[in-house]
């Protein structure tokens, strides 16, 4: 069986990557792909340092320090890999990993870390943090995180089944994505 493993971003070693190195010693040989990979040579023995297939946002102008600021490109970039080579693809997910395309003979889990929380719960303190509540830029950033909010509730259809890694976030894939999920606690 072929499996691959889609991660979010790599730049540090978080919580989301303390699961993402347990999926890792479960299947070894997966390969990997992530929007990004930022990692320090040092800080690579997590994910046994093993190749990253990464996204254009990986060559983009200012990427390493600014990737987040890609993010209007992100479900472009993350439907860009081509998986149709692997039976299983687990994404591991907090933002946009989930979103790969899979076709009908392929079986998608997404072990997924909380919806894009700065596009559903948290936008009004996102916004406001950022100072963009007003004006032209902030009608812009709205504008845009309503397009994610379509576009992250369409790709909740293609997951087969979502893995929360809480009760709490259970509710929340409920609410946004109008799916069960299995509770598995990290990692």
């Amino acid at each position: 069986m072929r499996i691959a493993i889609v991660h979010d971003w790599l730049v540090v070693y978080a919580g989301a990557e303390r699961v993402l190195e347990q999926m890792l010693a479960c299947y070894p040989d997966a390969d990997l792909f992530s929007l990004v990979d930022f990692l320090p040579a040092g800080q690579r023995a997590f994910i046994r340092n093993k190749p990253v297939i990464t996204s254009f946002i990986q060559r983009l102008p200012r990427a390493r320090k600014k990737y987040r600021g890609y993010l209007p490109l992100m479900p472009l970039a993350v439907e860009q890999f081509d998986l149709s080579a692997y039976d299983l693809v687990i994404s591991s997910s907090h933002a946009v990993a989930k979103g790969v395309l899979t076709g009908p003979g392929q079986l998608h889990l997404c072990m997924c870390y909380s919806p894009i929380r700065y596009a559903w719960d948290l936008q009004h303190q996102y916004l406001r943090e950022a100072g963009l509540e007003r004006g032209i830029k902030g009608w812009v950033a709205k504008a845009i995180l309503h397009y994610i909010r379509l576009w992250d509730t369409r790709t909740g259809n293609g997951v087969d089944a979502f893995i929360a890694i809480s009760r709490h976030i259970a509710r929340r894939i409920r609410k946004v994505y109008g799916r069960d999920s299995t509770v598995i606690y990290p990692p």
